[in-house]
């Protein structure tokens, strides 16, 4: 049960409603909106920004989506893990996202596929490991504003990801993801049937 109750969207802004089409939407896609809209102004600064994330990226959809999921793992964030969306899903299998598990191993990935990765695990677990010398494999794969791309998708998914799992976020979700937040009940991106959303 989450630990911040759910605004209907009857009760959301004008502005917060439709951002989020919230008429045609899933609960699952309204996700952490519901609690969001608290602070509906607030709350808009957050969606504007993954909003833009979304459709003014110019990495592949497929190396983005292996970065989220990677992050998702280790925020332990239900509801991203339990998601797939899109415009991605038809470039990644099932299989691929298991060798998450371990993607130093994963022969699927390619070398900036890798590298995006560990930037996510290190962002993620081990920040001020990002130095000079990480810099410089970045560099020699991804051009300087695709780091920068990289290292906000990376603010936007640690962040808004342990938000949700501080908010113990795990209705709706289904079977396998639904777990409650602890040190006793890790959750991996294939726990159970991910949704296609979006």
């Amino acid at each position: 049960m989450s630990r911040i109750s759910f605004v209907p969207t009857s009760d959301w802004s004008d502005e917060l409603r439709n951002y989020v089409a919230a008429d045609s939407a899933t609960d699952l896609e309204l996700g952490i909106t519901r609690m969001l809209a608290h602070a509906p102004e607030l709350a808009m600064g957050v969606l504007s920004f993954g909003g833009t994330m979304a459709t003014k990226r110019t990495l592949p959809e497929r190396l983005i989506e292996l970065l989220r999921l990677r992050v998702a793992f280790h925020n332990q964030c239900r509801s991203c893990m339990a998601i797939r969306y899109r415009a991605a899903s038809a470039d990644i299998t099932e299989a691929e996202v298991c060798s998450l598990e371990k993607p130093e191993e994963a022969e699927s990935l390619d070398d900036r596929e890798q590298l995006a990765v560990e930037l996510g695990d290190r962002f993620a677990c081990d920040h001020l490991s990002i130095d000079a010398a990480f810099f410089e494999q970045l560099k020699a794969l991804f051009s300087e504003a695709e780091i920068m791309e990289l290292l906000m998708h990376c603010a936007l998914y640690v962040g808004v990801g342990r938000l949700a799992a501080v908010l113990d976020m795990t209705e709706d979700l289904p079977d396998g993801f639904n777990l409650p937040f602890g040190q006793d009940h890790h959750v991996t991106p294939t726990a159970g049937e991910p949704v296609v959303v979006r």
